[in-house]
């Protein structure tokens, strides 16, 4: 099966009441782990891709990591840029295969979001491509994303139907609590469901995305912690906040720091247990492992994705 992009997979998960799963890659395992989960559960998938992994692993290597998961599978999935900061990065991903990108303007003034957000609309929807827009901006630290608790800004339903009209983009990332990274709440968690609600109620039917979803799963910490780690009080995004938002308008859910507590607790472990071992295949088939059974478990108990092909 040929890549795809979400168009179809959004439409049925709207209408279904569940979120596609956008799951961060890296290497080989961590491909490897996520499509393994996907294929088994029968889910649709969506693979991201930062512009740090682009620049730690190479754009052509990851697409043909992507390419045999494809023919491994037979999976349908859509290979996303994710966080795009400019034309050029959503251009060069674009030629280069990628059938969605975001491009994330956010930083910028509402006028110049909706300028870029569209110049970037307009490049994409030539060539078959769909288009991912940011309004609001979350808090927290992922590669080259770093907005500070003060410059973070809940995102205005009065605005989101305006930049939509104007940019013609496909789908809208917005702020309501989240954060990326794994220290997401200096008290008890809480997401801003009326944002949600009203954005839902002015454009009914559009699908919606969540960034700094990771649920950051308490035994991973427990376990990097206990074999040197340091992440007191790191606490993410209680599953069942992101059951109901899967449930309302959101209709992509993005997964990345649970991802990485998985396979970094997995080799924490295994070089605990085996300190002499230096054999990459040897920690490095555990991690995978723990990629695997993490993604199962989202599509299945937080995202409500499987059998859904």
């Amino acid at each position: 099966m040929p890549l795809v992009t979400s168009t179809e997979m959004f439409k049925k998960a709207y209408e279904g009441g569940y979120a596609i799963g956008a799951f961060n890659v890296n290497n080989m395992e961590i491909i490897q782990g996520i499509t393994e989960a996907a294929k088994e559960e029968q889910a649709p998938l969506i693979l991201q891709v930062s512009a740090g992994a682009r620049k730690y692993a190479n754009h052509t290597y990851l697409m043909k990591l992507i390419e045999a998961a494809l023919e491994e599978t037979n999976l349908p999935i859509v290979v996303h840029l994710d966080h795009g900061e400019d034309f050029e990065i959503c251009k060069s991903c674009i030629d280069g295969g990628f059938t969605s990108v975001m491009i994330d303007g956010s930083k910028h003034s509402f006028e110049e979001n909706i300028r870029l957000t569209k110049q970037v609309v307009d490049y994409a929807h030539d060539k078959g491509v769909v288009v991912e827009g940011e309004l609001g901006r979350l808090a927290g630290v992922e590669d080259d994303v770093n907005v500070s608790a003060e410059d973070a800004s809940y995102t205005r339903p009065e605005q989101v139907q305006e930049f939509v009209e104007r940019t013609g983009v496909d789908s809208l990332a917005i702020a309501i609590g989240t954060s990326h990274g794994a220290y997401k709440f200096a008290g008890e968690p809480k997401l801003r469901f009326d944002i949600l609600e009203e954005i839902g109620r002015l454009v009914p039917g559009f699908p919606i995305v969540l960034h700094g979803a990771s649920s950051v799963i308490p035994e991973f910490v427990e376990q990097i912690n206990k074999y040197g780690g340091q992440m007191p009080g790191a606490q993410g995004v209680p599953e069942d906040m992101l059951r109901r938002a899967a449930s309302l308008s959101v209709c992509k859910i993005n997964i990345d720091s649970d991802l990485r507590l998985a396979m970094t607790a997995s080799i924490r472990k295994h070089f605990a247990e085996n300190p002499g071992d230096f054999d990459p295949r040897q920690y490095l088939r555990p991690a995978r492992a723990a990629i695997k059974e993490l993604v199962r478990h989202k599509l299945v108990n937080v995202l409500g994705c499987n059998n859904k092909i």
